[in-house]
């Protein structure tokens, strides 16, 4: 009787068990539900800060393309240095961080125009921007101003199977946003990337795995219970 009413009891625990919610493990909260975290929002056609953007600037980490005609030695890639200025000995006097793209071209020219007449000066930024999820090459990419985020996607090899075009996670300065990028002709498919953009491709639900397996174990549990019972 006392060996019924402990099985009883245990078969009682498995079924509450079973009905609560499942509490994630930290590492696995996505970072829109942690505490401090960007604020999500679903991106509307018209958003004007995922349309083509005209104020894009350097920060520190990203790279500088300088083409100096039939200046090799003033030519090259040149990081962005935390104060702001290129790590390179000559073109450290010039702060470039945090102003408009044309800004950087005229100060660099205007700077080496001090050396040698009438300078012909290209510069192209290249903007650190992450690309991760379901992607084949997740990593942080050194990526051209002109890039798109749909670009910027393939460059990392596309997505995989599982991927989810429409519902493309886009983390930008402090923001959360979910791109819907399988329309083609919405208002910002060509939006450009900026410096500091983490773009995630997300995953399809996994039905069996989040669903199936914890119903499958809970049977096998309340098996387990009733042949102990039947003892």
């Amino acid at each position: 009787m006392r060996r019924n009413r402990l099985v009883l009891n245990l078969c009682a625990l498995v079924l509450v068990t079973g009905c609560l919610p499942v509490t994630a493990d930290p590492g696995q909260i996505p970072p829109q539900a942690q505490p401090g975290a960007t604020r999500t929002a679903q991106v509307p056609q018209n958003d004007s800060l995922l349309a083509s953007d005209t104020s894009q600037v350097l920060k520190p980490g990203d790279v500088v393309r300088i083409t100096v005609w039939r200046n090799p030695e003033l030519s090259g890639d040149f990081p962005v240095g935390a104060n702001g200025a290129l790590r390179q000995p000559l073109y450290q006097a010039v702060p470039i961080a945090g102003i408009p793209i044309p800004e950087v071209e005229s100060r660099l020219t205007k700077f080496l125009a001090q050396y040698q007449t009438n300078p012909a000066v290209v510069v192209e930024p290249l903007f650190q921007v992450i690309v991760g999820g379901e992607v084949r090459a997740p990593k942080v990419y050194e990526l051209p101003s002109e890039t798109t985020i749909s670009m910027a996607i393939a460059q990392a090899g596309g997505s995989l199977p599982d991927g989810r075009m429409d519902k493309v996670r886009l983390l930008r300065a402090g923001r959360e946003y979910v791109l819907d990028l399988t329309q083609a002709d919405a208002a910002w498919a060509n939006a450009t990337v900026l410096s500091g953009d983490q773009i995630i491709v997300t995953q399809h639900s996994q039905v069996f795995r989040e669903i199936v397996l914890p119903i499958v174990g809970l049977v096998g549990a309340l098996a387990s219970v009733i042949n102990l019972i039947r003892r």
